[in-house]
């Protein structure tokens, strides 16, 4: 194992000494291992039963033989898939002992990181490649209450599929191994697979600790206490907002008020920073929402790094935020340069904004997050002038620019977007159900923020403002697509009268007598083709009788071989 507690950054040709391959005593393989110590390897526990006894392959030994070494489930390590009242699912995760010990330097650390937009890839050994195969990813996002991520494949064909169950997930940007890939789902071509990152499985497997590096997510100040008094102090409305936007509410900033004499407000704000953590939060919690005073319990992984800020300098803060986003790669650059290149983003709690040791320029940090699409929850203790501050430029000049660009593609949907499709609908016919529909809900949207601009102005709030821009995103996607679809049969329409167009100049050349079929077959085809709105099916099935009727002719007449113009 490396110094640090991780793998280096490695190309994609090399296979890892950690990935252990896991076969039954059938012979089938059942899955992929990581080896943690050189006699503990983690893999799902769906993978092996309790108390079956497998073989772990290290395919990525040094060498031309494989070893294989007799394993099984520890027995308090162990944590079956098990699902909450909503279905969703919890655990999966088993360490095994190996019979026999392998080198140390083989090993691999799991590692503590933002999860948000990373690029991933995984060694598994699906069926087909007994030998194992890298397979790309992108993180989507959290899902469900367990602490769960999802996993985007860059390809149809990297989808992580059965053989992949246990695999290492690496961070493509630092080389560590994040997380374990759990399972995968497909449908219609396309699918998704998830990943259980160090955090959760941790926090289902303590003993994973010993072997997973990278400083945990949240301060110590802003944990919940062992006492259980931070239960009794509860205040519920407080709670509420906060589980509301650690779901993801649609705000990008929450500023809050908790002043240091009150407890409750205090012991609230721990409680949810804890309960959203993935790994400080219990399994009871994972499931326990009804015991809970309604609508209280944030899902877990709802953020990503939690700060007490007291006494920090902007400095060494923006420290913390690139180690957890993982920039360390190029020490001497500055910090905020390190931070501004990044792709990722992260979601961030820092508490005690204004009891930094330089609020300005901590102010200025968080400008710079929120600018790359990093979610913030600040709070501060007093109503100061870096309070006001923060409202003004972390809350309400942003809602006062989010209202002007909505206000603005609402004005595009319902105006040019909107004649765009009447136009064309009153010249071909088609299925516009769906943008109609999309159209009259944007129409009712302009109207709801018709003469609310000073409000969110001078408030910066507007809870449906996210629910709004959803509605104006859903709306030009449908008119953009229906617009197409209808561009596409008028460019059909109008090849169709071309085809027409020739083979009646053809007809009418050949002969010169009129005859009241072809007449009829013309006539019927092109009136068919200028009626608005054309219905382009009758007037294709039309057009075809007519060049077939042509070219019946044409073959009929003597010494002719036939009429194609086209």
């Amino acid at each position: 194992m490396e110094a640090d507690g991780g793998i280096g950054v490695e190309t994609s040709l090399d296979t890892p000494h950690w990935a252990a391959r896991i076969r039954r005593d059938n012979g089938k393989i059942a899955g992929t291992g990581i080896l943690l110590s050189p006699d503990r390897v983690l893999t799902c526990a769906h993978v092996v039963a309790k108390g079956e006894r497998v073989t772990a392959e290290f395919v990525g030994a040094p060498g031309h033989e494989v070893p294989s070494v007799p394993a099984w489930v520890l027995d308090d390590a162990y944590r079956p898939e098990t699902l909450d009242a909503d279905g969703d699912p919890s655990g999966d995760v088993a360490l095994l002992r190996l019979e026999r010990p392998r080198p140390a330097a083989e090993a691999v650390s799991l590692y503590r990181l933002s999860a948000p937009n990373r690029e991933v890839r995984m060694y598994g050994f699906p069926k087909g490649y007994n030998g194992g195969i890298w397979l790309r990813a992108t993180i989507i996002g959290g899902c469900g209450r367990d602490g769960q991520v999802q996993l985007g494949p860059q390809t149809p064909g990297e989808l992580a599929r059965p053989g992949c169950s246990g695999a290492g997930v690496v961070d493509v940007r630092t080389g560590q191994v994040i997380g374990m890939v759990l399972s995968a789902q497909e449908s219609d071509g396309s699918g998704f697979s998830f990943m259980s990152p160090a955090e959760t499985i941790v926090q289902h497997l303590p003993q994973v600790a010993e072997w997973t590096r990278g400083r945990t997510a949240v301060d110590e100040k802003l944990r919940s206490r062992d006492s259980g008094g931070d239960e009794a102090l509860l205040d519920e409305p407080f709670a509420q907002r906060l589980a509301r936007w650690f779901r993801g509410d649609g705000r990008q900033v929450k500023i809050s008020l908790v002043p240091a004499d009150d407890w409750a407000r205090a012991a609230t704000l721990r409680r949810a920073i804890t309960l959203a953590d993935r790994e400080l939060r219990t399994r009871a919690s994972t499931g326990r929402a009804s015991l809970d005073p309604p609508e209280t319990v944030p899902s877990a992984g709802g953020h990503d790094l939690a700060v007490d800020a007291a006494g920090l300098t902007a400095a060494r803060i923006a420290e913390r935020i690139a180690e957890r986003m993982g920039l360390w790669q190029h020490p001497g650059d500055p910090v905020i340069e390190r931070i501004r290149s990044a792709p990722v983003t992260l979601t961030l709690v820092v508490a005690g904004v204004d009891e930094a040791a330089d609020p300005p320029a901590l102010l200025d940090l968080l400008v710079m997050l929120m600018a790359q699409g990093s979610r913030l929850l600040l709070v501060f203790r007093t109503p100061d002038t870096h309070y006001r501050r923060a409202q003004s430029e972390l809350v309400i000049g942003p809602t006062q620019g989010r209202y002007e660009r909505l206000v603005g593609q609402l004005d595009e949907i319902t105006g040019p977007l909107a004649v765009a499709l009447h136009e064309r609908m009153a010249a071909v016919r088609a299925d516009t159900g769906p943008a109609v529909d999309a159209l009259v809900r944007a129409h009712a949207v302009r109207e709801d923020l018709a003469g609310t601009r000073g409000v969110v102005a001078g408030l910066g709030q507007s809870p449906e403002l996210a629910a709004y821009e959803r509605v104006a995103g859903r709306a030009r996607a449908r008119l953009d697509k229906v617009i197409a679809r209808l561009d596409a049969l008028l460019r059909r329409r109008d090849e169709l009268r071309g085809r027409l167009t020739a083979y009646h100049a053809l007809y009418q050349g050949a002969t010169d007598r009129e005859d009241l079929e072809a007449e009829t077959h013309y006539r019927d085809a092109y009136e068919l083709l200028h009626t608005k709105p054309c219905d382009l099916e009758a007037a294709e099935a039309a057009v075809h009788r007519y060049i077939h009727f042509v070219e019946r002719w044409g073959r009929k007449r003597p010494g002719q071989g036939g009429a194609s113009p086209l």
